[in-house]
């Protein structure tokens, strides 16, 4: 699923951006695509692939070459730009709003801003900031913790056992991300997981209740978004299932159309499951580097077999 979109009001207020107009959207206007445009040939007339859907941003090119324009021409231009249902035009550094740009604005009632960054930071922190907000999205029901600075997410059953491993790695000095739901976002190629406001740094016990662990445990044991690097997933033991015990085959889950290294660990009395989650998280970072302990392992075991063989010979 994809984001619907983030509210022009709600960026403005991101950014501190001055008002210098208030369009008749302004409330419900959306941004809904990552890209802006300085409309530099649109001032030219050219039209022609103008996406309106786009933030417009004009900066000290723009404004000087409006400047070369007699009063009627800079009038025009304008007009023509806010004949588009724009969501906003903002103007960089702070710049002088040619009195023709206002009163075009306020004739079309379309949104006018202001930033005192320049330009070229304010285009490059909005398609920053945008990719993010605007990024796929999907919720995921699980735990997702920052272990030795890996992102692992707990999966299973309900009642499988996870917000104990979690309270567990928490008193071992790893941070809480989320808990029971975690909102999952694809940035570029990497996933970044977070927890829903509402239920941010709340652990779920059976037969305790609700936990406020940043109250509990201080600043240190909660973190607001972590990078999925791994998925573990928590299943009652069966007897009558083969569970890998080299692991030389990588496996992996799907998750916004990209390949997340994932484990299976089965439960049963008696396991450390956190302990077994700070290993498998230690493990993951090793294969990442390119270090695989099971195929070391299985070529060690080939190279004493040669040798053997080759004293029999």
């Amino acid at each position: 699923m994809s984001c619907n979109g983030l509210k022009m009001k709600d960026f403005a207020a991101s950014f501190d951006l001055q008002i210098l107009n208030r369009g008749n959207d302004y409330e419900e206007a959306v941004l809904s695509i990552t890209d802006v445009n300085r409309p530099g040939l649109q001032f030219l007339g050219f039209y022609d692939y103008f996406d309106p859907r786009r933030l417009q941003v004009i900066g000290k090119a723009e404004v000087m070459y409006l400047k070369g324009l007699t009063s009627q021409e800079r009038k025009k231009a304008f007009d023509d730009l806010f004949l588009y249902d724009i969501p906003a035009l903002v103007i960089a550094r702070d710049l002088d709003c040619f009195p023709e740009c206002l009163q075009s604005a306020q004739e079309h009632e379309r949104t006018l801003l202001r930033t005192t960054e320049t330009t070229v930071d304010f285009t490059a922190h909005t398609i920053e900031f945008l990719n993010r907000k605007l990024a796929p999205c999907i919720g995921r029901h699980g735990v997702l913790m920052d272990v030795y600075g890996e992102g692992v997410m707990l999966t299973g059953d309900s009642g499988i056992g996870k917000s104990e491993t979690a309270i567990e790695l928490i008193m071992r000095g790893h941070r809480l991300v989320a808990d029971d739901s975690v909102d999952i976002r694809r940035v570029s190629n990497q996933l970044l997981g977070t927890s829903p406001e509402m239920i941010r740094h709340y652990i779920e016990l059976r037969g305790i209740g609700v936990i406020d662990v940043r109250q509990l445990f201080g600043m240190r044991a909660i973190k607001i978004e972590s990078q999925i690097d791994l998925v573990v997933q928590l299943e009652q033991w069966d007897d009558n299932k083969f569970y890998d015990r080299l692991g030389i085959e990588d496996h992996f889950t799907e998750i916004l159309d990209l390949q997340v290294p994932c484990v299976t660990i089965p439960v049963r009395p008696g396991r450390n499951l956190a302990s077994i989650v700070e290993v498998a998280a230690m493990n993951n970072r090793h294969r990442r580097f390119g270090f695989n302990a099971a195929e070391e392992l299985a070529r060690r075991v080939d190279e004493r077999a040669d040798l053997g063989s080759g004293k029999k010979d």
